[in-house]
């Protein structure tokens, strides 16, 4: 099942309640919030207050993509709060295998993310313990970015060694997705998209939804 999962990184901040609604209404199967700390990554978004609130309303599973430099902060609070998915970046932590057990213990579906030039070999060790992967194909800190082409193979990579020992794995892109890269991103492996300046620079968010799911 491919799933739709639109960020709100390019929502109307001032509208965000009216912004979930109406991409709950649209068919959106994932609300996907990214989380940054001015560090990892040079912008701010979403804090853990925010993240309480819009898991307090919405009606579909929340994404939560830490791009963060001190994730082990957040965590055990997520884990708590029965935030669906979680994700935080190779890059910044060491103890992978730790913190994904930090989240799974709470029922949490724990992933790793990785940047563009991250090769997608340095997870393999962890790929059994992984429920998804996303994969970033922009550099990550803003929205509305151009696609980078590289990460088709490394979701090839990804999904053959996890069709042999972990089946299960989900794998999630992230930036620039739109109704032309979609295809051949589904066809690679991926079965989660998310979107954020396609769905949300769009006047018809139902419309621009479907044409990622049905490709």
């Amino acid at each position: 099942m491919i799933k739709i999962a639109p960020s709100l990184l390019s929502a109307n901040f001032v509208r965000l309640e009216e912004e979930i609604n109406n991409i709950q209404k649209a068919g959106a199967d994932i609300i996907h919030l990214d989380v940054m700390d001015g560090h990892f990554v040079p912008n701010l978004t979403f804090g853990l207050p925010i993240i309480k609130q819009i898991k307090d309303i919405a009606k579909i599973p929340i994404d939560v993509h830490l791009m963060v430099s001190n994730p082990d902060v957040y965590l055990e609070t997520l884990g708590k709060w029965n935030i669906d998915y979680v994700s935080f970046h190779q890059e910044v932590e060491n103890h992978i295998h730790r913190q994904l057990k930090v989240l799974q213990k709470y029922g949490v579906k724990a992933g790793v993310a990785l940047n563009p030039a991250t090769p997608v070999e340095t997870i393999f060790p962890v790929i059994t313990d992984l429920d998804f992967v996303l994969i970033m194909s922009v550099n990550p800190g803003f929205g509305g970015q151009s696609f980078i082409p590289l990460v088709y193979d490394k979701i090839e990579k990804l999904r053959k060694l996890a069709d042999q020992v972990n089946p299960e794995l989900e794998i999630e892109i992230d930036g620039g997705v739109n109704n032309i890269n979609a295809p051949k991103l589904i066809n690679k492996g991926a079965n989660i998209l998310v979107a954020g300046s396609y769905i949300f620079g769009s006047a018809n968010y139902k419309k621009q939804i479907q044409s990622l799911r049905n490709k």
